[in-house]
């Protein structure tokens, strides 16, 4: 299955797994709250929520996030960067965490998708204390039937996880180094 053949089971409400712009991810539609407490019993997650991936900022926007945090951060952008924003309304996302991470991949055929499919909620493809899934086989013996469908992108194993940040009084945590190096100012560093 390619990842147009993804685009109605997923807009349908359901969870698969497929490559996304830095490793594979459990995704399902970030708008459909069955299928996000479907991802989250999958991931065996009570209070660590996933991370939202959208086209633009639109997408967020409509989801529920406030644009004034998006914008204020959107210089990140696009990019394997995921931002903590607080969305106190989206609860079933964020697990009474009070926020959820959120980013705009750079890659282009991930991001069409996401034009086709509306803002996603994403995991890495594996189970509590496990290495993420480089590939579909080891994605497949994880989850097995469990998810409902599975879409191969290959062998992702030169691939890191996004960074994932939060703004904190004008300075960035760091919560998780990954795909890009960045400081506590928030520069990006090569």
């Amino acid at each position: 299955m390619s990842l147009d053949g993804a685009v109605k089971l997923i807009k349908d409400g359901q969870v698969g797994i497929l490559p996304t712009d830095t490793v594979y991810g459990l995704v399902c539609s970030a708008a459909n709250m069955e299928s996000a407490a479907k991802l989250y019993n999958l991931k065996k997650r009570q209070q660590k929520p996933g991370t939202i991936v959208a086209a633009n900022i639109d997408q967020l926007v409509n989801l529920g996030f406030k644009a004034r945090y998006l914008k204020a951060v959107q210089h990140f952008w696009p990019g394997p960067i995921s931002i903590v924003i607080p969305c106190v309304d989206l609860a079933y996302l964020h697990l009474g965490e009070g926020g959820v991470a959120v980013r705009i991949p750079s890659d282009k055929e991930f991001s069409k998708f996401l034009q086709k499919t509306g803002a996603l909620l994403t995991t890495s493809a594996n189970l509590p204390d496990q290495p993420t899934a480089d590939n579909i086989k080891q994605a497949q013996r994880y989850f097995g039937k469990n998810v409902d469908f599975y879409i191969d992108g290959g062998d992702l194993s030169n691939r890191e996880p996004s960074t994932v940040i939060r703004i904190v009084d004008d300075a960035v945590e760091i919560l998780r180094q990954g795909a890009v190096k960045i400081d506590e100012s928030g520069k990006i560093l090569k």
